[in-house]
């Protein structure tokens, strides 16, 4: 019997799902009492979303649970920045592989338009918008990564714009940045408003127990989870749990849980926003360094910040861990718009990417009706959706080019165990940190 340790929890005030227009719906309930289906999936993200409904459309008469420690939109899924991106954006030096950036490119356009006909069909109420994404730099010094950007769209020849600071001006509403690259594909949207209304898609066949954290497993035929008065069994088994994968004993030494913090300030008053961003349309922008600062102007006239990197073994944040994020988003929102300094923070949160040494996911069947997904690198509201799927169809047999790719790239790299990986991944971080100067 494998016990679990570490849980899921709320870091802060999570910004997404407190501003969602569906936070009061009621999607699943607590596990109490004991239950039999023939699937069960640990984790109602994006991945485990994607893959329950790809599951029901190949085995429309199979019974699934789908089992989850928060609320859906609580977790990582709905504490991102809120962008599918379409464009491999790896800033690592090397020559660009052209074959494989257009596959991943083929991959995430794929889980757009999926999420799109779910956004569709359902009226999914989550401000998306098809806005396209700068990555801008504001030091010199970082400049480098945009060329580096704009090499691998050249190579695979994807759509740009090369813009200089007096386009982004009238872009962005700030003068901030010197140069970013435009890339038109990437969606924006309230991560946690989407992922509850795909989840409320959800067929009948397909039983959503929230707030339940599994505290053990034990695996064989049939695998049981234990929730606190609860228990699932079910012949097939598949865990969708990204950072808290290790946790469940599948899989060790191969993933780095890296937090990362979050803040949205109170919508803007209608003297702020017409004096500064009259004639903008909402925006998303990252930046040209790994470690710099991610920023949205959302539809209802907020701002989103999100820096702030380090390791967490733990797999939870702390009040001062927040309150030290809270003072940098500060400084980094008043050197990007003076003019606002009396704008409030309502909300601050943390959260996690799970990484891979080698930017390589895991794909794999750990064992007889025994599944894994997970290491979604940054991405995963577009990697989930399509790891999810094409686990659904590894399962049930259906073999294609999209899936052959996945299994051909999803051998995460070994990662050196504690306490090793906690001083190596802080250094790290820290490291990337100080480089990235004023793009924080």
């Amino acid at each position: 019997m494998q016990k679990i340790k570490n849980f899921p929890k709320i870091d802060g005030e999570l910004g997404w799902y407190e501003t969602s227009p569906s936070r009061e719906v009621t999607l699943g309930r607590r596990l109490k009492g004991d239950h039999t289906f023939d699937i069960a999936i640990i984790g109602s993200g994006y991945t485990g979303l994607s893959l329950a409904h790809r599951l029901a459309e190949n085995h429309p008469e199979a019974s699934i649970a789908i089992i989850d420690a928060l609320r859906v939109g609580q977790g990582t899924s709905g504490r991102n920045a809120g962008f599918i991106i379409d464009l491999p954006h790896n800033l690592d030096a090397g020559q660009p592989d052209v074959e494989h950036d257009r596959q991943l490119h083929k991959l995430n356009t794929f889980s757009i338009e999926r999420l799109r006909g779910f956004k569709d069909r359902y009226n999914i109420e989550c401000s998306w918008q098809n806005a396209g994404k700068y990555m801008a730099a504001h030091e010199s010094s970082n400049l480098g990564g945009l060329d580096s950007f704009v090499t691998t769209l050249k190579s695979s020849n994807f759509e740009y714009q090369d813009l200089d600071a007096l386009d982004l001006k009238k872009r962005l509403g700030t003068d901030y940045y010197q140069r970013a690259i435009y890339t038109p594909g990437n969606i924006l949207m309230n991560p946690s408003s989407l992922v509850r209304g795909v989840a409320a898609a959800l067929p009948k066949t397909v039983h959503l127990f929230e707030e339940s954290p599994i505290i053990s497993c034990e695996y064989g035929h049939p695998h049981i989870l234990t929730a606190v008065g609860g228990t699932v069994r079910a012949k097939l088994l598949i865990q969708t749990t990204n950072s808290y994968t290790e946790e469940f004993g599948l899989l060790s030494n191969r993933l780095a849980p890296v937090f990362t913090y979050a803040s949205l300030t109170e919508s803007l008053n209608d003297a702020d926003y017409e004096a500064h961003f009259k004639d903008v349309q909402p925006w998303g922008l990252t930046s040209a360094h790994p470690a710099g600062t991610t920023v949205r102007l959302t539809p209802d006239r907020r701002i989103f910040i999100r820096n702030v990197l380090d390791f967490e073994p733990s797999l939870s944040s702390s009040n001062e861990g927040l309150h030290k994020a809270w003072i940098q988003h500060r400084k980094s929102f008043e050197q990007r718009f003076p003019n606002l300094r009396k704008t409030k923070f309502e909300f601050t949160w943390g959260g996690m990417l799970c990484m891979t040494m080698n930017h390589q996911s895991v794909f794999k069947k750990a064992d007889d009706n025994l599944f894994v997904v997970g290491g979604c690198n940054g991405v995963g509201v577009a990697k989930g959706t399509y790891l999810g799927y094409y686990m659904a169809d590894y399962i049930s047999g259906i073999r294609s080019a999209n899936l052959d790719f996945i299994l051909g790239n999803s051998n995460p790299s070994w990662v050196p165990p504690d306490p090793i990986r906690t001083l190596g991944a802080r250094m790290r971080l820290s490291y990337e940190s100080r480089n990235a100067g004023g793009d924080i």
